[in-house]
């Protein structure tokens, strides 16, 4: 049985079994116990021991499929070992237990994909159908993948098990945020950007985009308009490195936590409070149009190519860039970090401005990023923190382990 799917009490209890095997008479009075389980089990471990050849069979199979299929790394936990060796009730706790092996990250991307699907089916606008079978081919995908990493199939910890997991978080964000284009009318057919200019003169007394115009000009557009670009390299400078190869586990479960708690709670949120920004809603109030170079060029390119339209609020233009600078500046005593949280700060700064310069967000999208990414960098620290020493505290498998690839062994 598979160490961690039986517990010490089980174990007592089969150790304490009374030996019900059938016994005959001797001349001498005496009974002898023959057959049943020990003798069958005793006959079981010699063949396992030798062949006909008298050669070792306890390692059957290449080592590379014995190793790849345990979950700690040990034999008994091999999938060949629950089949062969365990009633099919014991097999059937182990699939029981299988969601005991959940880490906080996989019920945040669960959570996430099921609101998402809840949202579709009552949601009020068209093309829900498909819709729905992407999001649930998204759901189904990733609990398949949890089936071979938490489950007793790929080894925890082997190169081919880290990299289908950590592919798979990134994966279905990605695919789901791809979606949204589609997924937020379905769900909210209506616009909210009416409240929203509202609610900034009331509670502000002003619209930026409407005050920046007087400063719209090529130059201070293209300026803008590279750093609002300059948002996606930064994402994947931060994002693949620390998912890929960052071998400090507690470090990468602080981050990922942190990211997925923004991303995911701002996908939700679209969907709650949909709208497209001052460009569209006060294109007649501006005085200047904005004009620039390449990067103007290239921000509109990335905008309606692979934009979801209606997700204004919150900013994650504002919280993902403030998110990475507070993160840094809270790990400044890590190398990684010590020289650059105030490159990154700097950075975050500009993207912010650059978000409404470019008259694509309200104040209210703004202030909600900021929140959002202070909220995102305190709970999950502290989550993943948590997670941390419950797993040691229970003997889990390790929430993430070193990306070990072959190449780098020595």
């Amino acid at each position: 049985m598979s160490r961690g799917y039986l517990g010490r009490e089980d174990r007592g209890q089969q150790m304490s079994l009374p030996d019900t095997r059938p016994s005959r008479p001797t001349a001498d009075g005496s009974r002898v116990t023959t057959g049943g389980p020990s003798a069958h089990s005793a006959s079981n471990a010699d063949a396992k021991r030798t062949d006909p050849a008298g050669r070792s069979r306890s390692g059957s199979g290449p080592a590379g499929v014995q190793g790849a299929l345990a979950v700690d790394g040990s034999p008994r936990a091999s999938l060949e070992g629950l089949a062969g060796e365990a009633p099919l009730h014991q097999l059937a706790a182990a699939v029981a237990q299988w969601p005991r092996h959940f880490a906080s990250q996989d019920w945040i991307t669960i959570s996430y994909l099921v609101s998402l699907l809840v949202a579709l089916m009552i949601g009020a606008g068209p093309n829900r159908g498909p819709c729905l079978v992407r999001v649930a081919g998204d759901l189904g995908f990733f609990l398949f993948v949890l089936a071979l990493v938490r489950g007793p199939v790929l080894r925890w910890g082997s190169a081919a098990s880290s990299l289908l997991y950590r592919t798979s978080i990134i994966g279905a964000l990605l695919s789901s945020f791809f979606q949204l284009r589609e997924i937020l009318p379905a769900v909210s057919p209506w616009t909210d950007d009416a409240r929203i200019y509202a609610f900034d003169l009331t509670a502000f007394g002003f619209e930026p985009s409407v005050v920046l115009d007087r400063y719209v000009a090529p130059a201070t557009t293209e300026w803008f308009a590279f750093f609002y670009f300059l948002y996606f390299l930064i994402l994947c400078v931060h994002v693949l490195p620390m998912v890929y190869w960052q071998p400090d586990g507690a470090l990468l479960g602080r981050f990922a936590t942190g990211m997925l708690l923004i991303f995911m709670t701002a996908h939700l949120l679209y969907m709650v409070v949909p709208g497209f920004g001052p460009y569209w809603y006060l294109a007649g109030t501006f005085g200047h149009e904005l004009r620039g170079g390449t990067f103007w060029r290239l921000v509109r390119e990335a905008v309606e190519a692979g934009g979801a339209q209606k997700d204004i609020f919150p900013s994650l233009h504002t919280a993902v860039p403030t998110y990475l600078a507070v993160f840094s500046f809270r790990h400044r005593k890590v190398a990684l970090f010590k020289y650059w949280w105030p490159v990154i700060a700097f950075v975050a700064t500009q993207i912010i401005i650059a978000t409404m310069f470019l008259r694509w967000h309200y104040l209210i999208d703004v202030v909600a990023g900021l929140l959002l990414a202070v909220a995102g960098s305190l709970i999950g620290q502290h989550v993943s923190d948590w997670e941390h020493a419950k797993r040691a505290r229970l003997g889990l498998q390790p929430v993430w382990t070193p990306l070990v690839y072959p190449w780098s062994r020595g």
